[in-house]
C-alpha cells in the first residue's frame, strides 16, 4: 500500500453524492427537451457558479487560480458539455450516450499513468470492465431518444462517435488531472462553472435560435443548475481530492443506473431485466474495484 492514498470513507460518499445529483440530469434533460442545449447548458452552468459566490471570499479570491488550472476547469466542464451536445447532434442518442460512458472505465484505466504512485492491478481491470458492461446493459436496454435519428449508418454518425469518444475523453482527463495541478479550493469549481456557462451561452447566441423560457422552465433549469450541474460538481472535486481515483471512477458506473432509475420512478416505465441486470454488475464492479488499495 506504499505510495497510495489512504482509504477515505468520505470519499466514497461525497462521490455517491454527486452520482446521486447526476442521475436526475436525464429526467430533468426530458423535462428540458425543447429548449436548445447550449442555452440550457449556459443558464444550468451559471446557476451553478453563481451558487458557489458566497465561497469564493473577499474580492472573489478562493476562484483566483493559475492559469493553466483555470484552463483545465474550464475545458473540463465546457469542453465536456459541449462535445457531449454535438455527439447528440450528429449521432443516435442511445449509441453516443454509450460511448460517452466510456469516462468511468478511462478514469480506471488512466490512473495508474496520469497520477504518481497508483499501480493497476487485475481486478482493477475486471471490475472496470464489468462495470462498462452493465452500464452498456442499462442504456442498450432503455428507449432511444425520439429527435435523434436512429436510422443514421456509420458513416453519417461516425462524427458523432468520435466527439462522443472526445468528450468520455475530457472528463475522464479533467478528473484526474484535478490531482495534478497545484491544489486549489473546491470553491474554485464555481469559478470553472460560471466562465463555462457564459462560453455555453456564446455558442447558443452563435449556432441556436433565441427562445422564451416559461416559469416552469426557469424553475426546472434552476434544479439542474442547483443539482446535477452545480452541486455535484462540488462534491466531485472533494472526493476526487480525498479518495482513490480508480475506486471512484468504478463507483461512477451507478450513474446511468440511477438515472434510469429515476427516469422509471419519474415516467412510470417498467423495471425490465435489463436493469436488474445491471444492478447486479455494477454493484458487484464497484464492490470488486473498491475492496482494500
Amino acid at each position: 500500500m506504499s505510495g497510495q492514498p489512504a482509504p477515505d470513507r468520505s470519499a466514497t460518499l461525497l462521490a455517491l453524492g454527486a452520482i446521486g445529483l447526476w442521475g436526475t440530469l436525464a429526467a430533468l434533460g426530458v423535462e428540458l427537451a425543447h429548449v436548445p442545449p447550449f442555452l440550457l447548458t449556459g443558464l444550468a452552468l451559471g446557476v451553478g457558479g453563481l451558487m458557489a459566490l458566497p465561497l469564493a471570499g473577499p474580492g472573489l479570491s478562493r476562484w483566483r487560480v493559475p492559469l493553466p488550472t483555470l484552463a483545465l476547469g474550464v475545458g473540463g466542464l465546457f469542453g465536456f458539455h459541449f462535445l457531449l451536445f454535438m455527439a447528440l447532434r450528429h449521432a443516435p442518442a442511445v449509441q453516443a450516450n454509450l460511448i460517452n460512458y466510456l469516462w468511468p472505465l478511462l478514469m480506471v484505466v488512466l490512473a495508474p499513468y496520469l497520477l504518481p504512485g497508483l499501480r493497476m492491478r487485475p481486478r482493477h481491470v475486471l471490475a472496470a470492465l464489468l462495470g462498462f458492461a452493465g452500464a452498456a446493459v442499462v442504456i442498450l436496454g432503455g428507449e432511444g431518444s425520439p429527435s435523434t435519428p436512429a436510422s443514421a449508418t456509420l458513416a453519417q454518425a461516425g462524427g458523432g462517435y468520435a466527439l462522443a469518444v472526445l468528450s468520455a475523453t475530457v472528463w475522464a482527463g479533467y478528473s484526474l488531472l484535478t490531482r495534478r495541478v497545484p491544489h486549489f479550493p473546491t470553491a474554485a469549481i464555481g469559478g470553472f462553472a460560471l466562465l463555462s456557462g457564459l462560453l455555453s451561452l456564446g455558442c447558443h447566441l452563435l449556432l441556436e435560435p433565441a427562445m422564451s423560457l416559461t416559469a416552469r422552465d426557469t424553475l426546472l433549469i434552476l434544479a439542474l443548475g442547483l443539482g446535477p450541474m452545480g452541486a455535484a460538481f462540488f462534491l466531485w472535486d472533494m472526493a476526487l481530492k480525498r479518495g482513490d481515483a480508480r475506486h471512484i471512477g468504478i463507483l461512477s458506473y451507478l450513474t446511468p443506473l440511477v438515472s434510469t432509475a429515476v427516469l422509471v420512478l419519474v415516467g412510470g416505465r417498467d423495471f425490465g431485466w435489463h436493469l436488474a441486470l445491471a444492478t447486479a454488475m455494477i454493484v458487484g464492479a464497484a464492490l470488486l474495484g473498491t475492496r482494500g488499495a
